[in-house]
């Protein structure tokens, strides 16, 4: 049994200092706009939320610090936890989700979180996270350098470790109603509680670390990317799929709404202009095609 006092204290402090860390490093890429902060509190908890909306090369950024109480575990956290069902409960985390404004830099999205339920005498701890890529036009190099990066973070937990959190990821970013990946993956973990509580934050903690090189890298190389009418509305129409995937599957987004979440820190993720077209497809050898042949497919990138 986890004495858990200072490792919740330790989680929030850590994630309050990556939240700013990566504010920083974003508001260096976007030369000249800035997050708007804002530290919420309410009956279930408290946060802080950073927005940086309508810059120059980020059309919307938003990082989400929140450490929230609860007397039941909603049902999106009990999924493969029955035993806790109706357990009290506190859950820490970050999330972020960035959408860029030039159709070569892709949408991203980074998580890392932690959960404690207390079960009469009993008190349970796991993490979960991951981080993962939404790319409009693929680039090879970009997707082994977000792999490799993903490679390295896992090593932390020991060798097998990449393989099955890639597996998880490219699993549950799949639209089943399309039969489409979201994108092209990265790690997503849960129910993570071995090996020792030390070596599952600092796993945490690289993490997002290896998040911010690997995003901060490739949006610093093609944010500047020329481009037309052409790109932008094939980016619009693909941001309808991440519109999709965070309303009908994602548990994150079904736990914020579960637990009475703040609203308006759960739908941050949503991107701010997106267009949807009845039966549309791409023309056979275009570069729009070639992101669904050669990226939106289930691939080993390391």
């Amino acid at each position: 049994m986890l004495n858990l006092e200072k490792p919740v204290d330790q989680i929030k402090e850590f994630l309050t200092s990556f939240q700013f860390q990566l504010c920083d490093a974003l508001e260096e890429q976007e030369e000249g706009g800035k997050f708007k902060e804002e530290s919420w509190k309410n009956v279930l908890g408290e946060g802080c939320t950073c927005v940086l909306e309508a810059g120059k090369h980020l059309e919307r950024a938003g990082v989400n610090v929140s450490h929230i109480l609860g007397e039941r575990l909603p049902a999106a956290a009990t999924t493969k936890h029955p035993d806790l069902t109706g357990c009290r409960f506190e859950a820490l985390g970050l999330s972020s989700v960035i959408h860029p404004r030039n159709p070569y830099v892709p949408t991203t999205h980074l998580n890392v979180r932690f959960f404690v339920a207390y079960q009469e005498e009993k008190v349970v701890g796991w993490f979960g996270g991951g981080f993962d890529l939404t790319p409009y036009y693929g680039f090879e190099e970009d997707c082994k350098l977000w792999h490799q990066h993903a490679l390295k973070a896992c090593e932390t937990l020991g060798e097998g470790y990449y393989k099955k959190f890639k597996s998880a990821c490219d699993d549950y970013f799949f639209l089943k109603a399309r039969n489409e990946p979201r994108g092209i993956g990265g790690i997503f973990y849960d129910d993570l509680s071995e090996p020792e509580f030390p070596r599952c934050f600092e796993f945490m903690k690289n993490v997002a670390s290896h998040f911010l090189v690997a995003y901060i890298t490739i949006l610093k190389k093609r944010k500047n990317y020329p481009y037309g009418e052409k790109e932008r509305d094939f980016q619009l129409y693909r941001r309808g799929r991440y519109v999709e995937f965070n309303l009908l599957y994602d548990r994150g987004t079904l736990f914020g709404l579960q637990s009475q979440g703040r609203i308006e820190s759960i739908l941050i993720s949503m991107p701010p202009e997106v267009s949807w077209r009845y039966q549309w497809e791409p023309q056979p050898n275009s570069l729009e095609a070639k992101l669904y042949q050669d990226f939106l497919i289930k691939r080993e990138w390391v």
